[in-house]
């Protein structure tokens, strides 16, 4: 298939249709114009200092856990002259786990009493490595890690001492959060933060009575944004903003950092644009079903779910690359990409003397693909068909059944070893190993035009492989699936589940179908 094309852009600079990939559906900011990098820049200012004040509670609780074991190591030592011992075999194993927990971060409704349960059982846990950890090592360790030889490990009075130490943790932590919820609840009384309503419906309209005459919950609204909203009263105290395209204008103009999604809206890809534009913006955003019995299904969930005056609240992830295991995916990007370029040189000789004599000069393809925000940047891979010039390069869909295709050509393709260059992209950051997988700007800007969730795939570096792809989404099948899985890859990104993606793209090499 053969596209005719407007132009391609250099490399280096926002591929065709940038414009409307620049927009609020990406995670960060393309920069076009000069006025637009002023705007986006003063933005990041104030992003970092929303994120200072959303830090400041999960240090809070951070340096709370840390006094309450060194509390609990002062009480129970067996060696006055080491009395944090206790403290340096237990906070490498406690800290992980409540992280993992949820027991950092910032919550609706925050309540010491129901963390208790988890602050004891991960507290018992970290006790229990411990005690495990002391019982393996060579008494001879002992000194070198200042440990005290009698660490209890059996026996009565090492119970008994193990469970004061439990107690004394767990109720100083209790008594620390205690005290740092009631001081929240004080500052969000004082200073309540601004917040924007999604959607301007029955449940948007109570949900907002209930942040105006519940102080604790520290949200004052200063608006719904709502493309098609109910008629308001006259002298209803928050107004209707607009639709999506005021998202950014009330961001900063009220300093919002928090976005409650009540929309009752038939649009769903309306509203899903807005909440990606809400996260890209450094926003917390809240979901509040619409049904309430929708909160007991969400409540299983990783950290449970949050309630605002009845109504459940879920708060969704952060973007995938402000997570903490991204800066993990870089590394094994690296690692993995310079480790491949070193062992598989030899195949890399030997496909490239291949191409060589079968097409003659120029073995590496170059072409342009869009990349993280739009960016285009140039892709190699072993030529396996010469095209006739750069516009049918640039527009010519699917070469795998092409006649002129030599049967060299067709076992790279068939084999994947046409990608292997593709590595050197992955170690210089152009991409990744696992995102979505990169198109030619041309494609791009029509894809973008007649789906609207296709641009949101550039809100992470676009990668060797995919979920689209280890789910047969590959040469002509559907472009909407396609974008629909990239994106539920992004939304639900993990290390582990790249680590997934990996082992089937592993498996399907075995038995190649050459799209």
């Amino acid at each position: 298939m053969t596209i005719e094309h407007e132009s391609v852009p250099r490399p280096g600079r926002p591929g065709a249709g940038s414009r409307w990939l620049g927009t609020e559906l990406l995670d960060r900011p393309n920069r076009p114009t000069l006025s637009r990098t002023r705007s986006n820049a003063q933005l990041g200012r104030w992003n970092r200092r929303g994120l200072g004040l959303r830090a400041a509670l999960p240090a809070g609780l951070l340096v709370v856990d840390l006094l309450a074991v060194a509390a609990g190591s002062v009480c129970c030592a067996v060696d006055p002259s080491r009395p944090f011992a206790d403290a340096a075999m237990v906070l490498p194993v406690l800290l992980p786990l409540n992280l993992a927990a949820g027991l950092y971060r910032t919550r609706m409704t925050p309540s010491a009493l129901d963390e208790l349960p988890t602050l004891l059982g991960r507290a018992a846990v970290a006790l229990a490595f411990a005690v495990t950890l002391a019982a393996c090592l060579p008494a001879s360790c002992l000194p070198a890690l200042r440990l005290p030889a009698p660490w209890p490990i059996g026996g009565p009075a090492g119970g008994v001492r193990l469970l004061v130490l439990l107690g004394v943790l767990v109720l100083s932590a209790l008594l620390g959060r205690t005290a740092l919820y009631g001081l929240l609840r004080r500052s969000h009384r004082r200073r309540p933060m601004p917040v924007l309503l999604l959607g301007a419906g029955a449940l948007g309209q109570r949900i907002a009575a209930a942040l105006r005459e519940r102080a604790e919950y520290g949200m004052r609204p200063v608006g719904f944004l709502d493309p098609d909203p109910v008629r308001l009263p006259a002298d209803s105290p928050v107004p209707v903003l607009g639709g999506r395209a005021m998202l950014v204008r009330a961001v900063r103009r009220y300093g919002v950092r928090r976005v409650l999604v009540t929309a009752e809206s038939t649009d769903d890809q309306e509203t899903v644009a807005t909440l990606r534009a809400a996260v890209r913006l450094g926003c917390q955003v809240w979901l509040v079903p619409g049904l309430r019995e929708h909160g007991g299904l969400a409540a299983g969930l990783r950290g449970g779910i949050d309630h605002l005056w009845g109504y459940p609240c879920l708060r969704l992830p952060r973007p995938a690359m402000r997570r903490p295991g991204w800066a993990a995916k870089r590394a094994l990007d690296v690692l993995a990409a310079g480790t491949g370029l070193l062992l598989l040189s030899p195949v890399l000789a030997v496909c490239a003397l291949a191409v060589r004599l079968d097409t003659g000069p120029g073995v590496l393809f170059r072409q342009q693909r869009t990349g993280l925000d739009g960016q285009v940047f140039t892709l190699l891979k072993f030529r396996t068909l010469r095209p006739a010039n750069e516009h049918e390069s640039a527009t010519h869909w699917n070469i795998a059944q092409d006649e002129r295709m030599s049967r060299i050509g067709r076992l790279l393709r068939r084999s994947s070893l046409d990608e292997l260059p593709q590595l050197w992209n992955v170690l210089r950051g152009d991409m990744t190993l696992v995102g979505p997988r990169p198109e030619r700007p041309y494609f791009v800007m029509r894809f973008s035009k007649t789906d609207r969730e296709y641009a949101d795939r550039h809100r992470v570096p676009v990668g060797l492989t995919g979920l689209a792809q280890v789910n047969g989404l590959r040469g002509d099948t559907s472009i909407e699936d396609r974008a629909r899985f990239d994106n539920r890859y992004i939304e639900s990104w993990s290390l582990w589940q790249d680590v997934k993606i990996l082992l089937r793209t592993a498996a399907l090499m075995l038995r190649p179908d050459g799209s």
